[in-house]
């Protein structure tokens, strides 16, 4: 990822930390609960690798090619799996997000930004992914405000399987899928 230093670090962390914590969900909740953490994970895991500060780390270009097919292959499955569960086209709408920010990356397809040339995706496109996920992210963090009246007796659970730290996790990932797409 090109542009400053601190902020991809920071990018970084946030991505592996949310990861992280989606390998965790893997050992609790329902099979589907699972299936998405393991979605999650991915994507935290591959946001983190894809946010390196090109001033550390230039990737070379296979590498770029290799997040658009691992991103694909998520992509594919996420569509697979999308007929049971309207989040799973979310996770399809991501990758197919870091597959385009990969081949935008990608030296001699326009991008070239690990290079120290200007970024290159397809403006069009990245203004939809943009509303697309600020949307996503208003959306998320609505869902995490307290409700009215909701100060009742909360069962105990597992920080793991806790469905706001879920959330928290899509929301933080969203946030940083922005920050992203900024810099295409």
């Amino acid at each position: 990822m090109h542009g400053p230093v601190l902020p991809g670090w920071l990018l970084v962390a946030l991505c592996a930390a949310t990861g992280s914590y989606c390998l965790l969900r893997l050992r609790s909740g329902s099979p589907p609960a699972r299936t998405a953490a393991g979605g999650e994970a991915v994507m935290g895991f591959g946001m983190a690798a894809m946010a390196v500060p090109a001033a550390f780390l230039s990737p070379p270009p296979w590498m770029l090619t290799g997040y658009a097919v691992i991103f694909g292959g998520t992509a594919l499955r996420a569509l697979w799996l999308a007929r049971g569960g309207a989040h799973h086209l979310h996770h399809a709408v991501g990758s197919l997000a870091m597959v385009y920010m990969a081949l935008a990356m990608t030296p001699g397809a326009g991008g070239g930004a690990h290079e120290g040339h200007a970024a290159g995706g397809v403006p069009l496109l990245t203004g939809a992914l943009l509303l697309y996920f600020a949307g996503y992210v208003l959306s998320t963090g609505v869902r995490l405000l307290p409700t009215a009246g909701g100060g009742g007796p909360v069962a105990a659970v597992s920080w793991s399987a806790r469905p706001e730290l879920a959330l928290a996790c899509r929301l933080s990932m969203g946030i940083a899928m922005l920050a992203m797409l900024v810099t295409v």
